[in-house]
């Protein structure tokens, strides 16, 4: 099978042959610069950029990457394994916390970012609270590129890049992509080749892409359904890509997708909600798949793209943690109102929940499962997978139940997690928040269900002055990330309580979705 045999090289030896099969004039990236990038122009850009980062790091090092959607971003994560070193993914999305503590999770001792991106999203401030990492920019490593460098990459590199480069393993680390933790820290999610080639290699099994295709991805790369399904996918089966770098641009995007004549549309229920309500019927005529992923797809957006445009979106279900994707629904295998059935190579347990009666917490393993977390509390430091089910399985956190066709139907999440809008929201860092922001007072967090996000964060509270606008003063003086402020706020007399004195988040859960 394709997703048992091909994860036995590196993803930059996967690149080259990609290049080989499809010819390195093969023009396959293009990005808001409209500049369409070959798989040689690709090569060269990784090999150089790979080349001249090693001079500022070590062998094995993990290097920040604070870039856009663009294509010198993928170059700059083939280039960095090429040269065996493991870039880290970083949300710039995320609060100055939430940053640093990726930073120290990882060992970051260098971010590669550029100047140009720090002015237009306006990071600086965020750049300037990072402790302890340098900052490099590509506007100074292009100027740092001598005469060797050029002659070892058009002399040599670019005709012998296996030779030229160093020769990794495929259980190596290729990438580094965080996510939140228990208590709101960011977990740094190590893949490594196998894992990445593989849920390449599972999805390929279940979805026709090929070379005729064209993937319009504004999912961010830092995101794993972004930079697997956006971006590895599609450089390693000769299929065109169009990076967009930001999916909030509700109104341009449908008219990208029209223009550049795109065949496959990935987005969260959210987005593609809000992109079919600026869209004109005939922007999408030439969609083959539209594949929902990170949240939980609505109904009425599912009914809205069908009425609207006669497509059938393809839910699908995965995790930071297995590369990402675990099932996806398929015009040969579509259920509504599940996720689709389970990727091959995917085994799965489900542990009974008490207080469930249908279904239970979904456990998985396969080849396409991470390597392991690094966390704050333990820097560098990898931690295996490993659940109740046993080592080398990981627990997802949520019930599901899975028919006799074995599609897969989510029932609900057991960790304190929210996803709005496709983002992961620890509700103990809103309730810290609100802590901040009044700390005389008591504040539980719970949600309720959103058609146009998803999920919403409601923060019950016995302060009866405390406002959004307060909290998002906190939220932006404190470097927390605006996601994390509450949507609505509740005022009660007192938080129900357990008889262990603990907060009652059943009840709690009960009242939200009562309000």
């Amino acid at each position: 099978m394709i997703f048992a045999s091909r994860p036995q090289q590196t993803i930059f030896a996967a690149l080259v042959d990609a290049a080989s099969i499809f010819g390195r004039r093969h023009r396959l990236v293009e990005d808001m610069r409209q500049i369409e990038y070959s798989y040689n122009d690709l090569l060269k850009m990784a090999l150089m950029l790979g080349r001249l980062v090693s001079r500022y790091s070590s062998d094995g090092e993990h290097v920040g990457v604070l870039l856009p959607n663009l294509a010198p971003t993928l170059a700059m994560v083939f280039g960095l394994n090429a040269h065996g070193r493991i870039p880290a993914m970083l949300n710039y999305t995320a609060g100055v916390d939430g940053m640093q503590a990726a930073c120290t999770a990882a060992r970051l001792q260098l971010i590669v970012s550029s100047r140009a991106f720090v002015a237009q999203a306006k990071l600086a401030d965020k750049i300037d609270a990072l402790q302890g990492v340098r900052i490099l920019y590509l506007e100074d490593l292009r100027e740092q590129a001598g005469w060797a460098d050029k002659l070892w990459l058009m002399g040599w590199a670019l005709h012998f890049p296996r030779w030229a480069t160093r020769d990794g393993k495929p259980e190596d680390a290729a990438v580094v992509l965080f996510t939140s933790g228990s208590e709101g820290k960011p977990k740094g999610v190590v893949l490594s080749h196998r894992a990445l080639l593989a849920n390449v290699g599972q999805i390929r099994a279940v979805v026709d892409f090929s070379a005729d295709d064209k993937i319009l991805n504004a999912l961010p790369l830092f995101h794993s359904f972004g930079l697997t399904a956006g971006g590895i996918l599609p450089l390693l089966t000769g299929a065109n890509v169009f990076l967009y770098p930001s999916p909030l641009h509700y109104r341009v995007i449908p008219e990208l997708a029209y223009d550049r004549g795109c065949t496959v549309l990935l987005g969260t229920s959210t987005f593609l909600g809000n992109y079919a309500k600026f869209a004109h019927p005939y922007d999408f005529y030439r969609l083959r798949y539209v594949i929902a992923g990170a949240e939980k797809l609505s109904e009425a957006i599912r009914s809205t793209w069908f009425e609207k445009f006669g497509l059938r979106i393809f839910e699908g279900y995965g995790a930071t943690e297995t590369a990402p994707v675990l099932a996806v629904n398929t015009p040969m295998a579509f259920r509504g109102g599940t996720v689709g059935q389970l990727l091959p190579g995917i085994q799965s347990r489900l542990v009974t929940v008490p207080g469930i009666e249908q279904g239970g917490i979904l456990h998985v393993k396969g080849p396409n499962l991470m390597s392991g977390y690094l966390k704050v509390d333990q820097p560098g430091v990898l931690q295996p997978p490993g659940s109740e089910a046993g080592i080398g399985w990981y627990e997802t956190g949520d019930v599901v139940d899975i028919d006799a066709e074995g599609f897969v139907r989510i029932v609900g999440r057991v960790k304190r997690f929210a996803k709005v809008a496709g983002e992961m929201v620890s509700l103990e860092s809103v309730e810290k928040l609100a802590v901040q922001a009044a700390p005389g007072a008591q504040h539980a967090a719970s949600t309720q269900p959103d058609a146009a996000r998803g999920e919403s964060v409601l923060l019950f509270t016995t302060d009866a002055a405390l406002t959004r606008e307060a909290l998002q003063a906190t939220a932006r003086s404190g470097g927390w990330p605006e996601i994390a402020v509450p949507r609505r706020i509740i005022v009660v007399d007192a938080l129900p309580l357990l008889g262990t004195g603990k907060i009652d988040y059943v009840t709690l859960k009960q009242w939200a979705e009562a309000a």
